[in-house]
């Protein structure tokens, strides 16, 4: 039963790892190119769709790492496993003090009410982002060391 939640734990997390990963350094690089309106329209787009989303993710994602925490206690490895659910903390942290705030607003935005700002505030969604992605990907590949 433990195998089965060690698997299962590292899939869910790689799988967020790979959509944040993707947002940071694909997603948001295609819509930064588009022409006009069409960025801001495409991240308000995305903010509404991976907002509802990406709470259930994370969240889920931390309560697989604890139970694993817990239930593997005394197995070699837990002591990393207990590190990661500590980074995926700080990223359920990260997003709701830094990122959230900004994707609410941001997903609101049309371009006859965005603010004149706008570029700025995504701007610094992305540098939040791009952290909140390094934190994943360190508690990532220590869910993957704990297993091997």
């Amino acid at each position: 039963m433990l195998n089965a939640l060690q698997v299962l734990t590292t899939v869910v997390v790689g799988l967020m790892v790979g959509v944040e990963f993707a947002v940071a350094f694909v997603m948001n690089r295609i819509f930064s190119a588009l022409p006009e309106d069409s960025d801001q329209q495409a991240r308000s787009h995305g903010g509404r769709m991976l907002g509802a989303l990406m709470p259930f993710w994370y969240i889920g994602s931390l309560v697989l790492s604890a139970i694993w925490a817990v239930s593997g206690w005394h197995d070699q490895g837990a002591t990393l496993v207990v590190i990661a659910a500590g980074l995926l903390i700080v990223s359920v942290l990260m997003s709701v003090l830094l990122l959230v705030p900004i994707n609410n607003r941001g997903k609101t935005w049309t371009p006859e009410n965005r603010p004149e700002d706008w570029k700025e505030q995504m701007n610094r969604w992305d540098r939040y982002h791009y952290a909140r992605v390094a934190v994943i990907v360190a508690a990532f590949t220590l869910l993957v060391t704990a297993l091997v």
